[in-house]
């Protein structure tokens, strides 16, 4: 092999990749496998997209190695490969495009602001408050993603159960609520339901794999 050819090899491998992330639907799939295998149903449902264009992106992450996939049955369930690695390299996605495009910081002020979300509560500040015992925290991400792994304490309240269970959650306590991450609506949702209700919620920005990157523990 000659050294032009091992170079167009190895950057040939990198583009596909990086076509790989190079669509808005797969980036989606790849945010919600992060937080545990999925059924190609439940993906077609979380996406908003019919079961043949699902299967047609998950297709391609796995022709990529990012995702494989397994039988269960007539179900057909896939996950992330090198889940570690993958996330950061969406997480690094996230930050270069934070950090180039301006849209996007504008968009993401405006979507929390008028969910009165705006200002977080950071990792370290939710751990310690969970040790004293001062809040509440609930996560409303699908029940399969809890059980896949969440924060300690956390209640698994799912976003479409929330107005149901309302009047279960106590009015003396603060409310944290998360879901997937800075981009996922789940959890700006419900501070919004929450916050007509009168209680006092605020969100943590942060998904679970921030979380445990940070060393701190997550429960199965």
């Amino acid at each position: 092999m000659t050294g032009r050819e091992f170079k167009d090899l190895t950057f040939q491998q990198f583009a596909n990749i990086a076509t790989a992330f190079a669509s808005p639907k797969r980036l989606e799939l790849i945010d919600i496998l992060s937080q545990g295998e999925r059924d190609v149903d439940t993906l077609s449902t979380e996406t908003n997209m019919n079961f043949a264009n699902t299967s047609r992106h998950l297709q391609i992450l796995k022709n990529a190695k990012i995702a494989a996939s397994k039988k269960d049955g007539v179900r057909v369930i896939y996950s992330l490969i090198n889940n570690d690695e993958v996330v950061k390299c969406w997480k690094s996605l996230q930050a270069l495009a934070e950090k180039s495009a301006s849209e996007i910081r504008e968009t993401a002020r405006l979507f929390f602001e008028e969910r009165s979300a705006l200002i977080p509560i950071s990792s370290a500040e939710l751990w310690d408050k969970l040790n004293k015992d001062e809040v509440i925290l609930i996560d409303v991400r699908p029940k399969e993603e809890f059980s896949s792994g969440h924060i300690p304490g956390a209640v698994s309240i799912p976003l479409k159960e929330l107005k149901e269970k309302l009047n279960e959650l106590p009015t003396d306590k603060e409310i944290v609520a998360y879901c997937r991450g800075p981009y996922c609506v789940l959890a700006a949702e419900a501070v919004k339901i929450l916050s007509k209700k009168g209680s006092n919620v605020v969100i943590l920005k942060e998904d679970i794999n921030s979380w445990r990157a940070k060393g701190l523990p997550v429960q199965t």
